[in-house]
């Protein structure tokens, strides 16, 4: 009796204790930029900052110029990965089309998967290594990297069987978030992480952490974790958020806040 006792205080403890060191998410505002924009796509370590327009004109602003890409053709902008500021991609989803541009938004290569053998239905992209971007193949519902300057496929993943949602990556990892899971890629396009997804609908992602999005509420996966925890923020509007090293950035009505991650 007195081993069970002792076994279930051990227990207790072992409990308490866990939660005493597991780590608390606070965003504590620490500035807002006034900026119109029909979307943000990115905002990087030096305070540049990535959005398109009513008008579907893309423009990388920084403290002291503007610089803009239109292609008014192609209609809106469905994406735009900046992790790469000097292979910046563009997507526009009606025109099943990507293009690359350079750190003066000069186009580089465009790509469009409609006059490209075989033929691609993509509903997602995000960049990849060196020439390479991640894309999802809505037909048959997997990953492929795709290298757009030989045309070639350098790996494909098992297909998924929910509604995909949103799609980020970086050189190493590619996130893929469903209806039903988030799941987690290597470059090899092996599958290193499968987590249950309760609700979330969209997520931004840098070296450091995951912030998931589930209504408007945030919640952050840190690297190599598998918890996901949320983020104490003030109740508001999200149309859209970043992230960038310890700073998490919500956009809406016409005003982008910036949020210092507090770890306790």
């Amino acid at each position: 009796m007195q081993k069970l006792v002792f076994l279930l205080l051990f227990f207790c403890s072992f409990c308490v204790a866990q939660e005493n060191t597991a780590q608390h998410f606070t965003a504590i505002l620490k500035d807002s930029t006034n900026i119109e924009a029909k979307s943000i796509f990115g905002v990087d370590n030096f305070g540049t900052l990535y959005y398109a327009t009513e008008n579907n004109s893309f423009h990388k602003k920084t403290k002291d110029t503007t610089i803009t890409y239109a292609n008014f053709q192609l209609g809106d902008i469905t994406s735009a990965n900046t992790f790469n500021p000097l292979k910046i991609n563009l997507f526009y989803r009606d025109f099943n089309t990507v293009v690359i541009l350079d750190n003066r938004l000069a186009e580089i290569s465009k790509i469009n998967f409609n006059s490209i053998q075989p033929y691609k239905n993509v509903s997602f992209v995000s960049s990849g290594f060196n020439n390479s971007i991640w894309l999802f193949n809505d037909d048959f519902q997997y990953l492929e990297l795709y290298d757009y300057k030989t045309n070639t496929i350098k790996l494909k993943t098992v297909p998924v069987q929910s509604e995909v949602l949103d799609l980020k990556s970086d050189y190493n990892y590619c996130y893929l978030l469903t209806k039903t899971h988030l799941y987690v890629y290597n470059y090899f396009g092996s599958l290193i992480r499968t987590i249950e997804n309760s609700g979330y609908d969209s997520l931004a992602f840098n070296e450091a952490h995951l912030v998931l999005k589930k209504g408007e509420s945030l919640f952050i996966l840190e690297k190599n974790e598998s918890i996901i925890q949320p983020i104490k923020h003030p109740k508001m509007l999200i149309k859209q958020f970043l992230v960038t090293n310890e700073t998490v950035y919500i956009y809406g009505l016409n005003l982008l806040r910036h949020y210092q991650l507090k770890i306790e």
